[in-house]
């Protein structure tokens, strides 16, 4: 997957994440869960942005760190929100589908680079 396709699919999840939270009822607690899944989901696609802008590579790692942490994040809102009523659940189990693939992939570009 290209550099560019990457940051596509980081950007189409955080327009996804986006479009999910605001199918909420606005009760407290689904307010908060939702505040913190926005603020992780926005940050997958704006720090894999800022990763393939890096000037560095220690700099390329660091954000891919970061990308790597919201998306766990990303997966346990998700997680959280599993239990409440007044959920898309198909979504949501497409969005941790998402989030885990994201995870997965810039593990393993991090760690190759890592070792570079």
């Amino acid at each position: 997957m290209s550099d560019i396709d990457l940051q596509e699919k980081s950007r189409r999840f955080s327009f996804r994440v986006k479009h999910f939270v605001r199918l909420y009822p606005k009760d407290f607690v689904k307010y908060e869960i939702s505040h913190q899944l926005l603020r992780c989901g926005m940050s997958v696609g704006a720090n894999t942005r800022a990763a393939f802008r890096g000037r560095s590579k220690k700099e390329f790692v660091a954000k891919l760190g970061i990308v790597v942490e919201e998306s766990d994040e990303c997966i346990y809102w998700l997680e959280m929100l599993s239990d409440e009523e007044n959920v898309d659940k198909k979504e949501l189990l497409r969005l941790q589908k998402e989030a885990t693939s994201l995870m997965k992939i810039f593990v393993s570009i991090r760690n190759k680079h890592r070792s570079l």
